[in-house]
C-alpha cells in the first residue's frame, strides 16, 4: 500500500469538494482529492445541470404552442423527439464536465484517487491502495435519494434523480411522488415533452414557500395539466415496468407507465467509518459546528452531508469558509441568512432570508412592512405577458430581511435581495438605483420605492415643508 502524506484530503468531487481542491492548490497547498464515483459528483450528472437542461427543451416545446395571445399560432403543435432532447441533456453534461474532470486536478496539482474513502483512524484514511495521512480532511460526499416507507415500492420499478434522465423514450404517465422543487420541475417538464403528469403529496406541495407565492407556480402547473395530489398519502404500490399502480389514501387508483420518486435525500456516510476518526453524525448528516468542523477537530464536512441545506451554491460558499480556516488558521463561521434558492418550474419561485411568517415572529408586526408588488405594475412583463407574479419584500427599519418571488426569471431577480441581505443595504440603495427600462428588474426597485412612498407622498410634514418651500423661492 502506497502511503501519502498531505496538507489537505478532500472526499467527494462534488462542487464543494472541487472548490476546496481547486482553492487550495492554487494557494500552495498539497492536496489529495479522493472520489469513488463520477466527477463533478450529483449536480453535474443527475442534479442542476441534466434538470435545467431538460426544462428548457421543454420550455422550448412549450413556446410553440403557447403563442395565442401575441397572434402567433402554431397548427400542427410540436413535434417531439424525446431521444434528441436527451441527447441535448447529455450534451451539456459532455460541455462542462472538463472543468470537472480528473484531468483538470491533476494538471492544476492535485492528486486524484479514484476510489471510495474510508477512515482508518483520526488522521488517516485508506483509498483503493493508497494510505493517506492528511493535516485537515473535508468531507463532502453529498446526498442520494431515499425511498420512503411505502408498502410495495421495494418490489416496483421506479425512477429517481439519478435514473430518469437516462430514459430514452417518453414516459405515457409520469407519477412522482413528491411535491417539492425536484418533484415539481419534473413533472412540468415532463408535462410539456407530451407525458401524461401526476403528482403525490402528502402534506402541501412547495410546503417549504410561502403559501401565497407557490399557489402563483401550482395554478400554472394545474393549468398545464399536471395533476397535483396534495395532502394525499400514498397507501400502497404494485405492477410492473410500464404498468405502476398508485393507490392514494382517498381510495383513487393512479395508473402510470412511471414512477419517480422524489421525496427526499439521505447522506452519504455509510462507507466512511466515521466512528474510526471519532466523527459525530446521525440521520441527517455529519454534526458541524458553525465553523464546518466536525467532533474530530481535524476533519470538516460540507455540503449536503454537513445537512444544512442541499444547494450547489451553498456547498461553494461553505468551501470558501473551510479554505479560510484550515489554510490560513483564520477564525471563519458560516452565516445561512443570505442563502437565496429557487424552484425552476415556470413561473420560477426564488426564496432569501426571512419568510413573512418567520419576520413577524422574530421581528413582531409592528416593527415589520411586508412590500407586495404585482408583475402586473412592470411594463416589461405586460410585454411579454407575463401578467401573473408576484414580488414580496420584507423590510425592518429600513433594511430587507426577506424577499421571496414568483414570476419569470424570479431566480435573476432574486440576486438583488440577495445581496442587499448578504451586505446589509438599505433600501434607500436600491431606491436610488438607476436601471434600464424596460427591465423585470425595475420589480425590485418598485419594492424599495413603495416602501418610501407613504413617507414622502402620505406625510403632512412634507406637504406643508413643500408649500412654505414654495412661497419662498423666487
Amino acid at each position: 500500500m502506497e502511503r501519502i502524506k498531505t496538507d489537505l484530503g478532500v472526499i467527494g468531487a462534488g462542487s464543494g469538494g472541487l472548490s476546496v481542491a481547486a482553492g487550495a492548490v492554487q494557494m500552495g497547498a498539497r492536496v489529495v482529492l479522493i472520489e469513488g464515483g463520477e466527477m463533478g459528483g450529483d449536480c453535474l450528472n443527475h442534479g442542476c445541470v441534466p434538470s435545467k437542461s431538460l426544462i428548457a427543451a421543454a420550455r422550448a416545446a412549450h413556446a410553440v404552442g403557447a403563442g395565442a395571445p401575441f397572434g402567433v399560432t402554431a397548427p400542427g403543435g410540436a413535434v417531439m423527439d424525446f431521444a434528441a432532447t436527451k441527447d441535448h441533456v447529455a450534451g451539456v453534461i459532455a460541455a462542462i464536465a472538463p472543468h470537472d474532470s480528473e484531468e483538470r486536478f491533476a494538471g492544476l496539482g492535485v492528486k486524484v484517487i479514484r476510489d471510495w474513502a474510508r477512515f482508518t483512524g483520526p488522521r488517516t484514511v485508506v483509498a483503493g491502495n493508497f494510505e493517506i495521512r492528511a493535516r485537515r480532511f473535508v468531507i463532502a460526499t453529498g446526498s442520494r435519494p431515499v425511498a420512503p416507507p411505502v408498502p410495495g415500492l421495494d418490489a416496483v420499478p421506479y425512477l429517481t434523480n439519478e435514473t430518469i434522465f437516462a430514459l430514452r423514450k417518453r414516459p405515457d404517465h409520469l407519477i412522482v411522488l413528491g411535491g417539492g422543487p425536484v418533484g415539481l420541475e419534473m413533472a412540468q417538464a415532463h408535462r410539456r415533452l407530451g407525458s401524461m403528469v401526476s403528482v403525490i403529496e402528502a402534506e402541501r406541495a412547495l410546503g417549504r414557500e410561502d403559501p401565497e407565492l407557490a399557489a402563483i407556480v401550482l395554478e400554472k402547473l394545474r393549468a398545464e395539466g399536471v395533476t397535483i395530489h396534495e395532502g394525499t398519502a400514498l397507501e400502497g404500490l404494485r405492477g410492473t415496468a410500464g404498468a405502476i399502480e398508485a393507490e392514494l389514501d382517498t381510495g383513487a387508483v393512479l395508473h402510470g407507465s412511471h414512477l419517480l420518486v422524489a421525496a427526499g435525500r439521505k447522506p452519504n456516510v455509510e462507507r466512511l467509518d466515521l466512528d474510526r476518526a471519532g466523527i459525530r453524525h446521525d440521520d441527517s448528516g455529519i454534526t458541524v459546528d458553525a465553523g464546518l468542523r466536525t467532533s474530530n477537530r481535524r476533519v470538516y464536512a460540507l455540503g449536503d452531508v454537513a445537512g444544512r441545506g442541499q444547494f450547489t451554491h451553498l456547498a461553494g460558499y461553505q468551501a470558501g469558509v473551510v479554505l479560510r480556516s484550515a489554510l490560513f488558521g483564520l477564525p471563519a463561521r458560516v452565516r445561512e441568512g443570505h442563502i437565496p434558492r429557487v424552484t425552476f418550474c415556470d413561473p420560477e419561485l426564488a426564496h432569501v432570508g426571512l419568510s413573512e411568517p418567520e419576520a413577524r415572529a422574530r421581528h413582531g408586526d409592528a416593527a415589520l412592512t411586508v412590500l407586495r408588488i404585482p408583475y402586473t405594475e412592470s411594463d416589461r412583463a405586460r410585454a411579454e405577458g407575463h401578467g401573473n407574479g408576484l414580488v414580496k419584500v420584507m423590510v425592518v427599519r429600513g433594511r430587507p430581511v426577506g424577499a421571496a418571488i414568483a414570476g419569470p426569471q424570479a431566480g435573476e431577480l432574486i440576486a438583488t435581495w440577495a445581496l442587499a441581505i448578504s451586505a446589509g443595504l438599505k433600501m434607500s440603495a436600491i431606491a436610488a438605483t438607476v436601471l434600464p427600462y424596460p427591465t423585470l428588474n425595475e420589480l425590485n426597485k418598485r419594492a424599495a420605492s413603495a416602501y418610501f412612498s407613504p413617507k414622502l407622498f402620505d406625510n403632512p410634514v412634507v406637504k406643508r415643508v413643500v408649500r412654505t418651500v414654495q412661497r419662498v423661492l423666487p
